[in-house]
């Protein structure tokens, strides 16, 4: 076995002893050497420091912890750079308040942590829906003196933005132009998202000719934006004219640009473009979005075309996409309820028998698949699958859960799990009331589709196109009744 030595002073006699130091196979994120000096003594405290900052860099975040826990035992804590990695370690994997506690821990002994790990926690708060966790922690930013730089402002703007909520969107811009930040394309791109979604899809376009008189250069992120827009009001034209114009520019188009592209075709019903589409994007070498594979399989699904589903298979395992083939196959027995994965459980271990580890992101998909059966119970399984494998519930699937109810018929525990989600902290979206509104209506309980919308305005979201939608329908039943 290889070691790597590293010199390290005895304190009792002043001399130089060599301590071997876990070498880390990164590619298997795997430790090649126990924790324990080859002589059998403990590892100093240095050491224990550069162990679990190499732990983190390989995201083995549970053996850092555990590394903690024997420095604490021994009356020591980790020092500043190893406060830094496990915080964004723990916060990249959603545990966000164990992250919390580490901060807390870290002001507490005196440390002054940059702006990047305040950051890093911002992004961990939001990600989950934690708004008002996040609003005390800017506060206190405030307090320290610490001032938000570019990132800062592009995080608050990503999840309200997401989040719905116009008005902060506004003084977040504000704040930024106040304080002399430029306005990057990052920005840009949410300003046209948020026109786009508020129904002034016009305005989203127009705010391109601004764009380039300021002189800043229509980049994939703008390009994506714009396209998304075109799709998401039905005109595909502009959108592949767009996409055309994006690649004469040399900008090469992400998973993002391909995703847009398939889904919008995909709800306007043309599935031959939206294949068509599918296939190039995975010429190009791009792994295919399972969210977009379930938008596919739906619609086919729904036309009985599982020949054609099953084909589409075929090529992605022709491709060398043999561990993605056998996700989507799954999924596939999930929509077309023939019954060989009607359990989450059995799910999640025929994936690990296929090597496939599952993330947060895996979870949510196959959460969402059952969800769109109303299969509740496999739903709320997944959530449970996913909270025993050390990963925290955010907002996005508590979403999914009100949506699996809903479909469900039965929006009683719809409206106990927004309840939980009020309860516990989490902010609720704009998707969550839309949902919400969408689960009344489906069990023909209009009059509540009012107070819910009214209870979005107050508490900041402000309602999109779809939830504006579902109210007007709300109040053209109730006003028949009377």
């Amino acid at each position: 076995m290889n070691e790597v030595y590293m010199g390290m002073t005895d304190n009792n006699n002043n001399r130089v002893k060599q301590v071997a130091i876990p070498e880390f196979n990164k590619k298997n994120a795997i430790c090649k050497y126990p924790f324990e000096s080859n002589s059998g003594e403990e590892l100093s405290t240095e050491l224990h420091n550069k162990t679990i900052q190499e732990y983190c860099k390989i995201g083995d975040v549970d053996n850092a912890m555990k590394l903690v826990a024997q420095l604490e035992a021994m009356g020591f804590h980790p020092n500043s750079i190893s406060y830094g990695f496990l915080i964004d370690s723990l916060g990249s994997v959603g545990r966000t308040l164990e992250a919390d506690v580490l901060f807390q821990e870290m002001m507490y002994l005196g440390f002054k942590p940059r702006i990047r790990l305040f950051n890093a926690l911002l992004k961990g708060f939001l990600k989950k829906g934690l708004l008002g966790l996040a609003v005390k922690f800017l506060v206190e930013m405030d307090r320290m003196g610490v001032c938000k730089n570019q990132e800062t402002y592009e995080i608050l703007l990503d999840y309200y933005v997401s989040a719905g909520r116009l008005e902060d969107t506004w003084m977040v811009v504000n704040e930024m132009k106040t304080n002399g930040i430029q306005l990057s394309s990052f920005v840009y791109g949410k300003v046209i998202r948020l026109y786009r979604d508020n129904g002034m899809w016009k305005k989203a376009i127009g705010l391109v000719e601004e764009i380039r008189e300021k002189g800043i250069s229509l980049d994939r992120q703008i390009y994506n934006s714009i396209i998304d827009t075109f799709g998401k009001y039905g005109e595909l034209g502009e959108a592949l004219e767009v996409f055309e114009k994006m690649k004469q520019e040399s900008i090469v188009p992400d998973i993002t640009t391909w995703n847009s592209l398939i889904r919008w075709h995909c709800k306007a019903g043309d599935l031959t473009k939206a294949l068509q589409l599918f296939t190039e994007m995975q010429e190009q070498g791009l792994y295919p979005d399972p969210k977009i594979l379930m938008s596919l399989i739906s619609r086919l699904g729904e036309l009985g075309k599982w020949d054609v589903i099953k084909k589409n298979f075929e090529n992605m395992k022709c491709r060398g996409r043999q561990e993605v083939g056998a996700i989507y196959a799954m999924l596939v027995d999930i929509y077309g309820q023939y019954g060989r994965f009607q359990d989450a459980e059995d799910f999640i271990s025929a994936l690990k028998s296929e090597g496939f580890l599952p993330s947060a992101s895996m979870f949510c998909v196959l959460a969402n698949a059952y969800a769109q059966q109303g299969f509740c119970e496999q739903t709320v399984k997944v959530l449970q699958l996913m909270e025993a494998e050390g990963i925290e519930l955010n907002i996005i699937m508590l979403n999914v859960l009100i949506n699996a109810f809903g479909i469900a018929g039965r929006h009683e525990e719809a409206l106990s799990i927004y309840q939980h989600i009020k309860e516990s902290g989490i902010s609720p979206d704009v998707v969550t009331y839309s949902t919400l509104m969408k689960a009344f209506i489906r069990a023909k309980k209009f009059d509540k589709v009012p107070e819910i919308y009214k209870e979005m305005e107050s508490y900041g979201c402000t309602p999109d196109r779809k939830a504006r939608q579902m109210l007007q329908t709300a109040l053209m039943v109730l006003e028949r009744r009377h």
